[in-house]
This record gives C-alpha cells, sequence and structure tokens, in this order.
C-alpha cells in the first residue's frame, strides 16, 4: 500500500467539489501532519446532508499520487467519498477526517443541511476523530489563506487530545481581518432556521419554474453560549456533534405516556 504506517493518516473529504479553493487550502494545512488521502465529489454537492448514492454506480479516479498526498474524484456525495475510502482504499483506519474548508457557514440549524459536516458525521460511525470546517464566505474565490494557522491550530490540538467516541467538530470562521479575531469559542448549536421561500419564475421558452430563497432567523440572539453569538463577536465557534440524536430530556415524560 502507498500509504506509510509511521504517520498519521488523515482523510480529506468536502462539498463543494475537488475543485473547491476550499479543499486546497485544507489539503495545505494538513499535510505536516501526516500523509492526506483526499476523496472529493467531482461536483458540488452543497446540502445533500447525509446523503448516498444507491441507485446508480459510483466511478472513482485518481487525480494525482505523491509521497504524502494521493487525491481522488469520486462521483457520488460526501458520504459516499467517505464511505468508499474507508471500504477500498485504506489499510488502517484514519487517525483524523477532515471536511472542507466550506465555502460558506454551517453554523446552527445549517448543520443538519450539511454535506460538510454529513461527512465528519460519518467519520464518526466508524470511530474517525472528525473537523469539518466552514468559513463565512460564500464566494468561489473565497481567500482562505488568513485562516490557515488557526485551522492548522485546531486540527494539531485534535490529533493530540483526540476526540469523545462519537462526536465531531463543527468549526466556524466569521469573514473578518484576522488581526480582529478575539480566538476560539466552543458552543452549543444556536436554535434557528431558514424562512424559506420560493421564487417562481419563467425560464426562456416560458416554462414556470421556482428557484429556493430565504434567510435564517436566530430564535435568541442574546444568548452568549452559541455559535452565531460567537461568530458574530468575532470568534471562531467550535460546537462538539453527536451522531446520537436522541433527546433524552424526553424519555422520562415520554414514559409515562406510551409505556403504560
Amino acid at each position: 500500500m502507498y500509504l506509510c504506517p509511521m504517520k498519521p493518516l488523515i482523510l480529506i473529504t468536502n462539498d463543494d467539489g475537488y475543485r473547491a479553493g476550499g479543499i486546497r487550502a485544507l489539503i495545505e494545512t494538513a499535510l505536516p501532519f501526516g500523509e492526506v488521502l483526499v476523496v472529493a465529489p467531482a461536483e458540488g454537492q452543497s446540502g445533500m446532508s447525509h446523503a448516498m448514492t444507491v441507485k446508480t454506480p459510483l466511478r472513482l479516479e485518481k487525480r494525482s499520487a505523491a509521497p504524502d498526498c494521493v487525491q481522488y474524484v469520486c462521483t457520488g456525495t460526501p458520504v459516499d467519498c467517505v464511505k468508499i475510502a474507508l471500504n477500498r482504499l485504506v489499510d488502517r483506519p484514519p487517525s483524523l477526517l477532515l471536511a472542507g474548508i466550506n465555502h460558506g457557514s454551517n453554523s446552527s440549524a445549517s448543520v443538519l443541511y450539511s454535506g460538510t459536516m454529513a461527512a465528519a458525521m460519518e467519520g464518526c460511525m466508524s470511530h474517525i476523530p472528525g473537523i469539518g470546517f466552514s468559513l463565512s464566505d460564500h464566494a468561489p474565490n473565497a481567500d482562505f489563506s488568513p485562516y490557515l494557522e488557526q485551522v492548522g491550530n485546531i486540527i494539531r490540538k485534535v490529533l493530540q487530545h483526540g476526540l469523545r467516541k462519537g462526536t465531531c467538530l463543527n468549526v466556524n470562521i466569521p469573514k473578518i481581518p484576522v488581526s480582529d479575531m478575539k480566538g476560539t469559542r466552543i458552543c452549543r448549536q444556536a436554535r434557528g432556521y431558514w424562512r424559506e421561500e420560493f421564487e417562481r419564475r419563467t425560464d426562456p421558452n416560458q416554462r414556470e419554474y421556482f428557484w429556493l430563497t430565504g434567510e435564517f432567523y436566530n430564535e435568541e440572539p442574546d444568548a452568549e453560549d452559541t455559535d452565531e453569538w460567537a461568530l458574530s463577536r468575532h470568534y471562531i465557534s467550535i460546537v462538539p456533534v453527536q451522531i446520537d440524536m436522541t433527546c433524552y430530556d424526553s424519555m422520562k415524560s415520554l414514559k409515562r405516556i406510551f409505556e403504560k
């Protein structure tokens, strides 16, 4: 196998596609920490969440190979990329799974839709520590370089200390000058939702179609322990996310209702 067992193995994917600037920046940042295996979608897969390809074949193409970095392109979703990497491309579990850097925030309720975070959570299912990185800049030509030192620091600390089993990190970086950055803050996910609208439009053939638009509504703008608050105050927000979605606080009352 092409991977040296003496170095940590880092698996990288994203949901913006292998051409995206964010994944190029993440690869550059991860390389000093070990050997890097990249398996990224052939096309953008934003908003795919934990979707998998089950009705069409997956195709995998090796794009490049170097002593410390091998890169593949996969025709599937971010979760497909993680699954096929773990099933067909590695001979040992990766020490770390990195997803991103996403073009745009994945704070609050956006975590539910994010292909970036779904990839990190897929790693959790195989007991692989994972980090999803996002920058609050949707531009295709977003400049990630000012923030790579902070990204590298987070990678180093997770490699040193690990994460609780079944947990990954949702890291969001505000688009501000680095000189204005106040540091990192461990947060909870803000309660909020997207107010969605579907604009009615007409194509050149006079056929009607709809385009998704909307804005995010923060239900608790004054709460000082949320990711939205941290980002608005110039902090990098770090939210620990778990794959166990059980609402334990509801179990006692529900037992009284249903277990009669």
